[in-house]
């Protein structure tokens, strides 16, 4: 594992949040027993990223048009949206530009099992070796790491309500990133939708690989206008959408 880097900020909270208890499949693909399910797809978790969150919310593209660009993700896990995100923003960013990746992760990974779960992609090796180098030994509370090239990444720890009610930040693109929605059916209820809805900015965006019947029927209901779109792999569908008073779907 890299040398542990001082140049870290954590607000403790009084209470620690759990640890999952971690099986490992095909050698670095790590599966919650908790919630009985994968931490990514099976086919290729980082094109799966790029198909869903990126494209999905119309990234890169859109952070080229902005100064500050802020990412909303729930469910932080092993880092893998942060890492390719991270990726593809030194690949298209401006001058001056920053992105604020902020995410909400009830079970924070420890630096030892992220690096085991993401070290097969060698296209985000810098951003995994960066991202291990830096992350606290007992990760908890808010963290924030300060990257040298405009990247500032947020892990808010704890449940995604509380934390998300309290955050501050107005998001211009979510990733919806929870464990399937029949495991982990909190993470896709109408109640947090409508919170990350009215914690968007105007024309604010969304993007998940979900496409259950009920979680577009949440999202809708929370004020966001659906869209279905072709999943990636062998997943039919997707789903993405923006704010909006009406929540028309497609």
């Amino acid at each position: 594992m890299p040398t542990r880097n001082p140049d870290i900020a954590i607000t403790p909270e009084p209470v620690l949040p759990e640890r999952q208890t971690l099986e490992w499949h095909e050698g670095d693909m790590p599966y919650s027993q908790e919630f009985g399910d994968h931490f990514y797809c099976r086919e290729d978790g980082r094109l799966e990223c790029g198909h869903v969150f990126l494209a999905g919310n119309g990234l890169p593209e859109r952070w080229r048009k902005s100064g500050l660009f802020t990412i909303g993700e729930l469910g932080f896990g092993t880092g893998l949206n942060f890492c390719e995100t991270w990726r593809q923003w030194k690949q298209t960013r401006d001058h001056g530009a920053k992105l604020h990746f902020v995410s909400f992760e009830r079970f924070p990974m420890r630096a030892d099992d992220i690096d085991r779960a993401l070290a097969h992609w060698r296209e985000i090796e810098p951003e995994r070796l960066a991202l291990c180098a830096r992350w606290p030994d007992d990760p908890k509370g808010r963290i924030d790491i300060d990257f040298s090239d405009g990247m500032h990444l947020t892990v808010i720890c704890g449940t995604a309500f509380e934390t998300l009610r309290n955050a501050l930040e107005r998001f211009d693109a979510w990733y919806f990133d929870g464990f399937a929605p029949r495991r982990n059916p909190d993470m896709w209820s109408q109640e947090l939708m409508r919170l990350a809805h009215d914690k968007s900015v105007d024309g604010g965006t969304f993007a998940t690989y979900a496409a259950a019947g009920f979680v577009r029927r949440n999202l809708q209901a929370a004020g966001f206008a659906v869209e279905r779109r072709p999943g990636y792999g062998n997943k039919r569908e997707m789903l993405c959408g923006v704010k909006s008073t009406s929540g028309v779907a497609d």
